[in-house]
């Protein structure tokens, strides 16, 4: 009779464990690029959503006398975006998956709304050419990240003090108008946007692993594709800045 120590037992111990923990790992990373991948769909529909608003906006009358003569409206445009991020930031565990998609939803179309001043301002060819570059751009940046081993998770810290440091610059050129200034917060802000694009990549991918239950995984997602969605639009207007060629000129 074959005992526990015989060899032949243990082998075949270890085939099968080996086989189940191959299993297990084909599984995880199944989930992980459908996770991933549900991620990239809603951060793209919602930056096109949002492009689609904006350029149907920016053709009304009311959005020609907004950029003409501001008033209350223009702020409450401008400022409702940043009330729904900070309310799915700090709601997430509240909301459900469904309604936090659906302020995801609503998100993208007021931030259309907001951005309709750049089709006033821009030319369409280098609006089209600005979202190019920085769809490529984020890509390359996205997929490096979640393809290499190198783990740079220590980025957050310099990069946080980055995002600090740009948004205390920007207040102060608010008073100084500096042209210069504004060039080296756009070049600035394009490297900082730049490296939270492939930070945030690698840290969506590494929170996968503590993700349980189909509820949590919805919010997940949602919440991920936001924070990509929201370096993309940054790291465009910043490089629409830079490069971007306006009407009057």
């Amino acid at each position: 009779m074959a005992q526990w120590s015989d060899p032949r037992v243990t082998g075949a111990q270890s085939s099968l464990a080996g086989v189940g923990s191959r299993a297990g790992d084909v599984a995880f990373d199944a989930g992980l690029r459908s996770h991933m991948l549900k991620v990239y769909n809603y951060m793209a529909s919602g930056v096109l959503l949002t492009g689609v608003v904006a350029m149907l906006f920016a053709q009304t009358e009311l959005a020609q006398n907004l950029m003409t003569n501001p008033s209350m409206m223009s702020w409450v445009i401008i400022l409702s975006p940043l009330v729904v991020v900070l309310a799915m930031s700090f709601g997430q565990g509240k909301f459900s998956a469904s309604t936090l998609q659906a302020m995801f939803w609503g998100f993208a179309v007021l931030m259309g709304l907001s951005m309709a001043r750049i089709f006033m301002m821009f030319t369409g060819e280098s609006i089209a050419q600005t979202f190019f570059a920085t769809s490529a751009a984020f890509a390359g940046l996205s997929l490096w990240a979640y393809t290499t081993k190198k783990d740079i998770s220590g980025w957050g810290s310099f990069l946080v003090m980055g995002m600090v440091g740009l948004i205390v610059a920007s207040i102060v050129n608010i008073f100084l108008g500096s042209d210069t200034l504004h060039w080296v917060i756009s070049a600035a802000g394009v490297l900082i946007f730049a490296g939270l694009t492939a930070y945030d990549t690698q840290r969506i991918k590494s929170e996968y692993f503590y993700l349980q239950g189909p509820e949590m995984i919805g919010k997940a997602a949602v919440m991920a594709a936001l924070t990509l969605y929201l370096d993309f639009i940054n790291m465009f207007q910043m490089l629409l800045q830079l490069f971007g060629q306006r009407n009057n000129e």
